[in-house]
């Protein structure tokens, strides 16, 4: 009796074990079926140290939202929610405390700064943060070409020329693609 309450227990583990990084994998694989996509504009990012390990660290221009609050501190939770501009990229629409019901897309983020010395009538306050999906994982092989094409890319003068390809779903995103000239970077650095 105690082998068979051991040997179940040992099962539940097991399928515990493989529950948990299954259900990781289809959560992401749905944001990237059935959510919206949206580009984000990068930023330069510091020649010394933009890639470690196998992954390139992005900036983005988007990193700042004004706001009429003026109790923000750092860490605060907060939902930023977002619109597209003209050419398709990623813009703040507002930034709240809490889950607002008559917007869809947002993301879920940590209050970097608050900047309460710069209000304006008209603009109000400014709340600095940081994207949540600033690493693109790449395989070993193209790690060092893409960090040379990115670094490169950034130098150029042309605006909207890189930038991060996003799937925003129920405040989760997935960073699916960092395009250089309308060009997948892995597709980029193989040319």
């Amino acid at each position: 009796m105690k082998t068979l309450h051991l040997f179940t227990i040992f099962v539940i583990v097991a399928l515990t074990q493989l529950f948990i990084p299954a259900k990781m994998i289809f959560d992401q694989e749905d944001i990237l079926e059935t959510g919206t996509v949206y580009k984000f504009k990068t930023q330069p990012v510091d020649p010394s140290d933009p890639f470690r390990g196998k992954y390139i660290t992005l900036n983005y221009e988007m990193n700042s939202a004004r706001t009429n609050d003026d109790s923000w501190e750092r860490n605060d939770d907060a939902f930023l929610y977002l619109e597209l501009d003209s050419l398709g990229f990623a813009k703040v629409d507002t930034i709240s405390r809490r889950k607002l019901v008559d917007k869809t897309d947002f993301i879920k983020l940590k209050i970097n700064r608050f900047d309460n010395q710069n209000w304006t009538k008209n603009s109000g306050y400014e709340v600095h943060f940081n994207l949540p999906f600033n690493r693109f994982y790449m395989e070993e092989s193209k790690a060092k070409p893409a960090e040379d094409a990115y670094r490169d890319a950034q130098r150029d003068s042309l605006p909207n020329n890189i930038y991060g390809q996003v799937y925003i779903k129920d405040g989760e995103a997935v960073l699916k693609d960092v395009i250089i000239d309308d060009m997948s970077i892995s597709k980029y650095v193989e040319e």
